[in-house]
């Protein structure tokens, strides 16, 4: 089977694991027939699941692994044990057997392994989390959303980069726009990391993509399509959207059902209110992506279905098919050349 069409999967991760795991996989099997899943398990448990799969059976591979990193576990704990599914899962995309690795597992074991067994892509100085949401126009690209709380204007650079890149190949926009979080949208807003990144941008290859400056109320709006912030802000901003969602969730199911003029109501707008469920589904934006590493990272919630896991796989495998990290490295490369170019007419003026 090709690496480049072949994904690693930790099959022990999650709280439903291995059974929705398997379940997920495969309905991405029906959905992708062309991919191959490297699956790591338990053989005696995960075997049985496969063998009664309809068409993952045909697409997967499945090796052992004699060991689970839990939920609980620390990442230096984690780091030790080589033997575990979501290790050997990673260490198939070191050993170029895969392009690309999705676990439902402990979030912090994965990023640590991911990060020093992968490392970063030539010219990325930090990777990023970036993970897609709604907005009222369509789906919105966030990143980072919780690994670097510590950044400088060039990583701010990099996200925007590698973001504009992952809303092209999962999103499927041909020139998505993106913005610089900040308290403001004027110009002489914020510190001098996000002047100086903003500048950066507007003398980039994607410059006449760059929105400018966005605030918070903009990533509900839509405004752009690629959200760039460090990782505090982000995570901040990410799961106070996710809580707002749970909330105008419950708010309707109150109101819905508060009296019988209500119920009935209900029963007059069920269609309508069904699509809404369905648009608000946190499975369609399960899988969060470790973006510039040497290989694809994606990240799934624990305590997701099969549909949802299903959605992260569809996420992995796009980037994989669209040869996500060769975008990343011919951006970088225009970026650079941009740089130096300006540094040398900055030479000749003087």
């Amino acid at each position: 089977m090709s690496r480049n069409n072949l994904l690693a999967v930790d099959a022990m991760g999650g709280d439903h694991a291995p059974a929705a795991i398997i379940a997920g996989l495969d309905i991405a099997a029906e959905r992708h027939p062309k991919a191959r899943f490297l699956v790591f398990g338990d053989e005696a448990v995960v075997a049985p699941l496969l063998a009664k799969t309809k068409h993952l059976k045909n697409q997967a591979t499945l090796r052992h692994a004699g060991a689970v990193i839990t939920g609980d576990m620390k990442p230096t704990i984690a780091l030790r044990i080589r033997d575990s599914s979501m290790r050997r899962a990673i260490d198939a995309v070191l050993h170029n057997e895969a392009a690309g690795v999705i676990s439902a597992g402990n979030t912090g074991a994965l990023l640590a392994l991911s990060k020093i067994v992968l490392k970063s892509l030539k010219g990325i100085d930090r990777p990023a989390m970036a993970a897609i949401g709604p907005s009222s126009r369509s789906d919105v690209v966030m990143l980072d959303v919780g690994l670097n709380v510590v950044y400088d204007s060039r990583n701010l650079v990099e996200f925007a980069l590698m973001g504009e890149t992952f809303a092209r190949i999962v999103l499927g926009i041909p020139k998505p726009t993106f913005g610089l979080l900040n308290i403001g949208s004027e110009e002489g807003k914020g510190d001098e990391i996000l002047r100086v990144a903003a500048a950066t941008l507007r003398e980039s290859p994607i410059a006449s993509q760059f929105h400018g400056f966005i605030e918070g109320h903009d990533i509900a709006a839509g405004t752009v399509d690629v959200v760039v912030t460090d990782g505090f802000t982000g995570n901040v901003a990410i799961k106070t959207g996710e809580g707002a969602l749970k909330l105008v969730g419950k708010l309707l199911k109150r109101v819905f059902t508060s009296s019988f003029m209500a119920k009935a109501g209900y029963l007059m707008a069920r269609g309508a209110l069904q699509r809404l469920s369905e648009t608000l589904d946190p499975r369609r934006y399960n899988g969060a992506v470790l973006l510039g590493l040497n290989g694809v990272v994606v990240k799934s919630h624990g305590g997701t279905d099969a549909q949802g896991f299903a959605h992260a796989v569809d996420v992995a495998v796009d980037m994989i098919t669209h040869d996500f990290n060769s975008r990343i490295a011919e951006r970088l490369a225009e970026l650079d050349r941009v740089i130096l170019s300006t540094e040398a007419s900055d030479v000749l003026d003087v």
